[in-house]
Parts: structure tokens; sequence; C-alpha cells
């Protein structure tokens, strides 16, 4: 929208306040959620062989996008760009993805393209991550279908280990995660990640943050019923 000159400005974002009997039972049912209920603190274990579901959370989070021009002529401090987005919708399954990330891959290219940059430019990628035993697989298998031999040399972390599963609120979470990788240079971890699952083989930067160079991040949100959406972002450009 601000792209195409409809608006200078808008406040994008998400947040969600859904942890309900109703809600809870429902992922439940479909048995999405952990049930590590003596340990809460490490039941959402992205990439952990053990993993058996996620964990729920609230919380909110919503950004200033602005114009560039418009920004600079008003004295703003950018904190960073949007670069570029994919959103596919595979129809798999209601729940599952599908087994060999079909979805995801075309989400992350369409990103990656639109961006205008090559898979090797980006330097982290927040993954969707959310301690299921499918999803995680599926993504991993994704990540590595597009960035090939880059893959292995690119951290990739789940911040849902930490803040727990945002639902509607967890893409824009997940897109500050980015922001502040870049602003800090610190990579955030995936913790709990104790028995790392043969099948899910990147850098998952386990269990503690970790210094390093961020211009260009990648963030995945892939949600149930094959609703697939990555961002690229970048730094701010000094012009």
């Amino acid at each position: 929208i601000i792209k195409r000159g409809d608006a200078q400005a808008m406040i994008a974002g998400g947040a969600e306040a859904t942890i309900t009997p109703l809600t809870m039972g429902a992922f439940c049912q479909i048995k999405a959620v952990s049930e590590r209920n003596d340990e809460p603190e490490r039941a959402c274990r992205p990439f952990d062989l053990e993993r058996d579901g996620f964990v729920m959370g609230e919380g909110g989070v919503v950004f200033v996008l602005e114009d560039g021009e418009f920004a600079r002529e008003r004295g703003a401090r950018p904190l960073a760009e949007v670069a570029g987005y994919g959103a596919t919708a595979d129809m798999y399954h209601y729940t599952a993805p599908h087994p060999e990330g079909a979805g995801n891959i075309r989400a992350m290219r369409r990103a990656i393209e639109k961006a205008g940059i090559r898979p090797e430019d980006v330097d982290y990628i927040n993954a969707h991550g959310t301690s299921t035993k499918v999803g995680d697989i599926a993504e991993t298998k994704g990540i590595k279908a597009v960035f090939g031999d880059h893959a292995y040399r690119l951290p990739v972390s789940s911040t849902k280990s930490v803040h727990a599963h945002l639902l509607g609120a967890a893409g824009a979470m997940e897109a500050a995660a980015c922001v502040l990788a870049m602003e800090r240079g610190m990579v955030p971890p995936t913790i709990n990640l104790e028995h790392p699952d043969p099948e899910c083989d990147l850098d998952y930067v386990p269990n503690r943050a970790r210094s390093a160079e961020v211009g260009v991040s990648l963030t995945n949100s892939f949600g149930f019923g094959g609703h697939n959406a990555s961002l690229v972002l970048t730094k701010p450009s000094p012009n």
C-alpha cells in the first residue's frame, strides 16, 4: 500500500490473548500442544527430538511502517526496511504442513525474489519452529531446498521456545526479533534444544544467544491450513 503510493505511513502488527478454556481445549483435541505439563518452562523445544507440541502464549507487537522519504523528512530513525515478502497457500491438510515443505519453499523463494537478493545474502532466519513433530521437519526441509549449502552456514532459531506461540501475533513478534537481531548484532537462541533431531540438522543457535553481524534477515510464519508467509527485512539504508 505504501509502495504504490496510497499511504505515507501505516500501523501494522498483531495482538493475541487467547489462553481460554475453549481455545486450549480445541488445540488439545487436535493434539497440537505440548503435554509436558510438569516442566512448562521446558515444554516448547523446537527441533528437539523430544518435542511434542507447541505452548500457547499471549502478547502483541505493533510497527509503524513509513515511506522512506517521508520518514527521513520528519527526522525518524528507521530500525529496518521491509525488503520483500512471499505468501502462499498449499492447502495440503487442515493442520499438517506438506511433508516436503512445498508451500513454505515457495513463500521463502518469493520473499527473496521480491527483495532482489540471493539466498546466500540472508544472514539469519527466524523460523516458524512451533515444536511440533511434523512442522519442524517440514520447515527444515524447506530451508534446505531454498538455501542449499548456505542453509548449513545460516543461524536459524525459533524464538517461540522463549515467548511461546502467540498465534495471530506470532509473525509480528518474530519480525521484531529480526529487527533487534540486526540492530544489536545478536542472534536469539532456540532454548530447550537438548537432544537434536537427526532430521533437523541445521544450526538452530542452541540455548545461548550469539553475536553475529546480521544485515539481512528472513522470518517465517506458517499457519494451519497451509497459510505460509515469509518476510525479508534488512538494515536501513543510509539514504
